[in-house]
């Protein structure tokens, strides 16, 4: 029995593999699941977002609305 370790996803009660699998198409297969930890992708990105946001330079003309003015706005 030749066995192959790779990484999937699980999406619309789908697993997608995310790397390389040697097998035919429609050919029967066991899997053993593994939860293994998330990705660092999510917390790179919100480290960016919260760097481009400090880096931000806001001004503001003249004074904020008021309620009233916003609520017209709408």
């Amino acid at each position: 029995m030749d066995s192959q370790v790779t990484d999937a996803i699980y999406t619309g009660g789908v697993l997608k593999p995310l790397g390389e699998v040697s097998l035919h198409e429609s050919e029967r297969v066991r899997l053993t699941i593994e939860r293994t930890a998330r990705p660092r992708t999510r917390q790179l990105a919100l480290e960016r977002l919260r760097a481009g946001i400090s880096e931000m330079r806001f001004s503001l003309s003249g004074p904020l609305a008021g309620r009233d003015e916003l609520h017209d706005r709408v």
